[in-house]
């Protein structure tokens, strides 16, 4: 049996290549196993293992807080005060001040649409009250009914924020967001009208964009776990967020539009990030796995010349050259499979 020994060669898609243009190389016929006819043994052996194969796929990702949104701000008169860019404004935190007077942050999906005051109902008061209660001020209960005790529970917070004591939220006073906001930037100035976006935010937590093709996405589905390498080449883990188209457009000599998606990836670990706001990363993804398979180093196959692949397999009765089928190519190393193989058994590689 006529066999040529593959070159060891860098990546998944080369070795293969590698391997597919090897195997015209020798000459003879395919039979069974076959002793290597001259051969004493080859000049190094490893050992086959056994282990869990992976494939990875590096793609390049941003670090950062996510895209900013303009907050707009309802309050009448003017700018009298503004976070300054960067700072973290937090549940019953201060967002700016109009003519001096606070408007505040809470949380909750619900715009702040209208005025709540005693005997108002709906999923509003009860956003406003679970804010309440978060902040300490209580004796109510937790609702969609604007109480009594929810009135003296509102004036405790006024005074507090030395505001009127009303017992009234006015609709300009407060406005809601998912959760704690990052400000990004000063849209206006101070002494600008408060009316309108007067700040942008983003999350206070900094995250990871993958901006690809939708093509080659397949592998973002919410939960991933992935590994992301910091310019200083520090690796930290995280895990697939979620998934949002970004663009559509055509590519320069493409018939079909092609769309782009962001992949949003969240660090749980923040304080592994260190002092790092922004800056470019790179992010592995597993895109392929092959668990409890056969290994052997990819320079250690065979091309045999009938076609397909085989390893010289080592044993107290000397070199025999043994077909096997091949499967995932990946760190160097390729899923192997045959007669007479097994954890531990000895082939040939290249000295």
């Amino acid at each position: 049996m006529s066999r040529v020994r593959i070159a060891v060669v860098s990546g998944v898609a080369l070795a293969a290549v590698a391997v597919a243009g090897a195997a015209t190389l020798g000459l003879g016929g395919r039979g069974g196993d076959s002793t290597a006819p001259g051969r004493t043994g080859p000049a190094a052996t490893v050992p086959v293992t056994r282990q869990t194969l992976v494939e990875s796929v590096t793609a390049a990702g941003e670090l950062g807080y996510g895209a900013a949104t303009p907050l707009a701000s309802t309050a009448t008169g003017t700018v009298t005060w503004l976070p300054e860019p960067g700072a973290t404004v937090r549940r019953g935190g201060v967002l700016l001040r109009a003519d001096e007077t606070p408007v505040v942050l809470m949380y909750g999906a619900l715009p702040m649409y209208r005025a709540l005051a005693e005997d108002a109902k709906g999923g509003d008061v009860e956003q406003l009250e679970k804010n309440l209660s978060a902040l300490g001020y209580t004796g109510f209960t937790v609702d969609e009914e604007f109480s009594k005790a929810t009135t003296a529970a509102v004036k405790r917070w006024q005074k507090d924020m030395e505001l009127p004591e009303t017992g009234t939220v006015e609709k300009d006073r407060v406005v809601f967001a998912p959760g704690a906001v990052r400000i990004a930037e000063r849209l206006v100035r101070v002494g600008a009208s408060a009316t309108g976006d007067v700040v942008s935010y983003t999350g206070s937590t900094r995250g990871v964009t993958v901006s690809t093709d939708a093509a080659k996405a397949s592998w973002a589905s919410k939960g991933t776990k992935v590994t992301v390498t910091l310019p200083d080449g520090k690796a930290v883990q995280g895990t697939v967020s979620g998934v949002t188209e970004a663009t559509a457009g055509t590519a320069e000599g493409a018939d079909t539009a092609q769309s782009t998606v962001d992949v949003s990836i969240a660090i749980a670990d923040q304080k592994a990030l260190g002092k790092l706001d922004r800056g470019a990363v790179t992010v592995k993804y597993v895109a392929k796995e092959r668990k409890d398979v056969l290994t052997v180093p990819v320079n250690a196959l065979l091309a045999l010349a009938e076609g397909g692949y085989g390893l010289e397999v080592v044993s107290d009765t000397g070199p025999r050259v043994v077909a096997v089928e091949v499967g995932l190519f990946a760190e160097g190393r390729v899923e192997v499979s045959g007669d007479g193989l097994d954890d531990g058994v000895l082939v040939g590689v290249p000295e």
